[in-house]
């Protein structure tokens, strides 16, 4: 979210993610060129707005794959204290903004990349994917894992300790880690082509394949929660 510390950091990330050279003002300039502090301000609002769907973080560059959770929740409640409530929401409840920010890292890239009917969001049939979390720690620390079922990791104490809360409390491997599990509660995806051509019996895959299906089609509509389509005008010079 655009907060006191965003722009900050963003020049070091700049330099270093283009391979610019901190000695020479060119460098910096162009570094600094690339930073649109009005920009992100309002990548926040749209995001609260339906207008983007999704939520994502850029493996190569710029971009922390491990919060992108973390942030998503972060900008939801920057949003509420900004811009107030979202329209069918109330003092007691913000069900639709966690409706349509949740639906940001899940249905919505699920659906992107043809894969919906088997994973994104928990309806029968699909794989079991559920993560537990303590309130307190909600969107930054999961308390429990749960893929395909089974539970893949959760919070536990030391091994040594006479109770499973001795610290210090780490992640650690339960079942759905071990033996065949790994390979039991997942699925590959594949190309409709690859799946009726087996390939998962000419690769000699173990694990479940299932082909993307359903994405050429696919428009702004189709987004859960985030399928707004507005007009907007950007000024230049702000």
């Amino acid at each position: 979210p655009y907060t006191v510390n965003t722009i900050d950091e963003h020049l070091d990330m700049v330099m270093i993610t283009h391979h610019l050279n901190a000695s020479i003002p060119e460098d910096i300039a162009f570094a600094d060129s690339r930073i649109r502090k009005e920009t992100i301000a309002a990548e926040d609002v749209l995001q609260d707005m339906g207008v983007f769907s999704m939520v994502s973080s850029d493996s190569q560059a710029m971009g922390r794959v491990g919060e992108v959770i973390t942030r998503t929740w972060q900008v939801a409640h920057r949003m509420k204290e900004q811009r107030g409530l979202l329209d069918g929401d109330s003092e007691y409840n913000d069900n639709n903004r966690i409706k349509r920010y949740i639906a940001k890292y899940t249905i919505n890239p699920a659906i992107t990349h043809g894969i919906s009917d088997y994973v994104g969001s928990i309806d029968e049939g699909k794989l079991a994917d559920i993560i537990l979390w303590e309130p307190a720690f909600f969107g930054v620390k999961p308390d429990v894992i749960v893929k395909g079922g089974l539970i893949n990791a959760a919070i536990n104490g030391d091994a040594n300790g006479s109770i499973p809360t001795s610290e210090p409390l780490k992640y650690r491997k339960m079942y759905g880690q071990l033996g065949g599990n790994l390979q039991s509660t997942s699925m590959t995806f594949v190309s409709t082509t690859a799946y009726e051509n087996d390939i998962g019996k000419l690769l000699g895959l173990k694990r479940k394949l299932r082909p993307v299906h359903n994405i050429r089609k696919l428009s702004k509509k189709d987004m859960k929660n985030n399928n707004a389509t507005p007009d907007l005008d950007v000024d230049p010079q702000t």
